[in-house]
């Protein structure tokens, strides 16, 4: 698949974290990313429970004569989320149940969601997508992953396609060896969570606070999740003073927010990135991010050093 290298999102689509799902605000965003060039879309069954699905095929159906890529991602509605929960029927269910929420056809990307670890050293899992490919139901399959070790296993497997992981300026790891294992392998690489759960915009202070339901209120220690989802896993007031000496290091005549995404595309072996948006101002700000120029050396470079100083003794070997 030929993609945009900035692509979209769709978990907070529709109201933002904590808020209640707006049909209307989920159509505006989605039309508003695909006028911008945007040929992506990233969504997932436990994404307000079908609604960001829901929303998703709606759109692509109404435009139907556009070459548009529809990724969604199953077994996070695995419960417990155990290993033995994942069989290849309850796998085979789900995918059942996203084309009906998306009323599509197919599938063009199925995306194992951040199973349990141990899911990844049982080859009749993966196995389970090559008959749903031989049916017509999918056309590819992912994963997506927590952690780098996660992420170097699945790729082992001929049938996976792209991985989808955590890669901003507060989370270099997988760059060190993964993305060079992936692009010999001929994977692609799908960047998620690239503004660090928004902190990465640069409009966060001390007295931010988030709705009660937000993910960045009650998932900082990992209580719903892993914790790495939020905030990539960085201690918010840590990351805020990092910020900080960030925005002494990038372009002034950028938003922060552009400038992260463009960091995460100066990397070759990154296929597209994902971020999200709870209004159109953002996705149009996001997809401008791709035209522009590399960011200068110096620039990565002091990045690397405020990683190494203020960042990787917190997350570097944990994810």
């Amino acid at each position: 698949m030929k993609i945009s290298e900035v692509s979209l999102g769709t978990w907070q689509v529709g109201g933002g974290w904590g808020g209640e799902f707006d049909t209307a605000g989920a159509d505006a965003i989605i039309n508003a990313a695909l006028d911008r060039g945007v040929n992506f879309i990233d969504t997932a069954d436990v994404y307000d429970d079908g609604r960001s699905e829901h929303a998703v095929g709606e759109v692509v159906r109404r435009r139907r004569t556009e070459e548009i890529y529809v990724a969604t991602k199953c077994g996070r509605r695995v419960s417990p989320h155990v290993d033995e929960g994942y069989t290849p029927e309850v796998l085979r269910g789900f995918v059942e149940d996203s084309l009906r929420n998306t009323g599509l056809d197919r599938l063009d990307l199925i995306q194992l969601h951040c199973p349990p670890t141990q899911v990844f050293y049982r080859p009749e899992i993966f196995e389970t997508f090559d008959r749903l490919k031989d049916e017509g139901k999918i056309a590819n399959l992912g994963v997506s992953v927590e952690k780098v070790e996660e992420a170097e296993k699945a790729i082992q497997y001929d049938n996976v396609k792209s991985v989808q992981i955590i890669f901003n300026m507060f989370r270099h790891r997988p760059r060190e060896r993964f993305f060079q294992d992936a692009v010999a392998r001929g994977v692609g690489i799908i960047v998620r969570v690239p503004l660090a759960s928004g902190l990465l915009s640069g409009k966060f202070t001390r007295d931010t606070t988030f709705h009660k339901e937000d993910h960045r209120t009650f998932n900082r220690d990992g209580a719903a999740f892993d914790k790495g989802e939020t905030f990539s896993g960085v201690p918010y007031d840590v990351a805020l003073d990092a910020v900080d000496e960030l925005r002494g290091a990038l372009p002034t005549d950028t938003p922060m927010a552009q400038s992260a995404l463009r960091w995460i595309l100066d990397h070759p072996a990154v296929s597209t990135v994902i971020p999200g948006a709870s209004r159109v101002e953002q996705v149009e700000s996001n997809v401008a991010a791709s035209e522009l120029r590399p960011l200068a050396p110096e620039v990565h470079r002091r990045v690397n050093e405020i990683y190494t100083e203020r960042i990787a003794p917190l997350v570097h070997q944990r994810w």
